[in-house]
């Protein structure tokens, strides 16, 4: 496996590790590495490796340096996703699961995939479903990214709660995260947006053993500020990761040009 890239500058907020790297390959090379070797240390332990992943141009470099490592034993990794959008085609190259699929999914071939059907006629019965899938299955790695209001998978500043009881809910999108998705380049209008999504609650998230956050770019450097420098708070639900005992947030010069 490749030697990870080197760091510019560390630090910590409250229990967060911070990276600095000088561009995006460097923090998404370095990301897949520090996921890779405690996937590998978890596999000389276990039979199995349970991964949550995000779906966003962000998480680009990091996965496709993480599918590029050979020896990896994806044959015993069970995979899932953290979010998906409501009523929007999987075959849409919007559609997260289509993005997984052709980022990491396909290309790897982990033993297990579970992913959440956006178009499932009763939405409240497929979060149940993919709730007791983690139920069955304790997550030990989430690879993360957060949004420009802050957000972590889609639990937005106005839906966020961090002591929620439901592992997996139905959400109404806020009209800065959709403008997110504009930004992105993945909808060339907000009225192409879909409004709503199925995701995994922030409790779901922070249960995971290990938290690996890959946030590049300067339409990031806010959010990432206010993660790392103001109170822990819903407003911010990113703050929460300040309290995880083994979080690592890697971010580019551009995202952390505000610190």
């Amino acid at each position: 496996m490749p030697r990870e890239a080197i760091v510019e500058r560390t630090m910590r907020a409250g229990r967060l590790r911070v990276e600095i790297y000088t561009d995006r390959r460097s923090m998404g090379a370095a990301a897949a590495y520090a996921v890779a070797q405690q996937m590998r240390n978890l596999m000389a332990k276990t039979a199995r490796v349970v991964m949550v992943f995000a779906a966003a141009p962000s998480q680009n470099e990091f996965l496709a340096t993480l599918a590029s490592f050979e020896g990896l034993a994806w044959d015993k990794v069970i995979a899932f996703h953290m979010d998906e959008y409501v009523g929007l085609p999987e075959e849409a190259r919007q559609s997260f699961r289509s993005y997984l699929r052709q980022h990491l999914f396909d290309l790897v071939c982990p033993s297990q995939v579970h992913l959440i059907d956006g178009n499932a006629p009763q939405l409240e019965g497929e979060c149940q479903r993919y709730a007791r899938l983690l139920e069955a299955n304790p997550v030990d790695i989430v690879c993360a990214g957060i949004g420009e209001n802050g957000h972590l998978a889609f639990n937005d500043p106005s839906v966020a709660d961090f002591e929620d009881r439901k592992r997996v809910k139905v959400v109404e999108l806020d009209e800065r995260c959709r403008l997110q998705q504009v930004h992105d380049g993945c909808f060339t209008d907000l009225s192409e947006v879909p409004e709503r999504a199925v995701t995994l609650t922030i409790p779901a998230l922070m249960a995971a053993k290990w938290v690996y956050c890959v946030v590049p770019g300067l339409s990031k450097a806010e959010a990432v500020r206010d993660t790392i420098k103001a109170p822990i708070d819903t407003r911010c639900p990113a703050t929460i990761l300040r309290r995880h005992p083994r979080a690592t947030l890697f971010l580019d010069g551009d995202s952390a040009r505000l610190l």
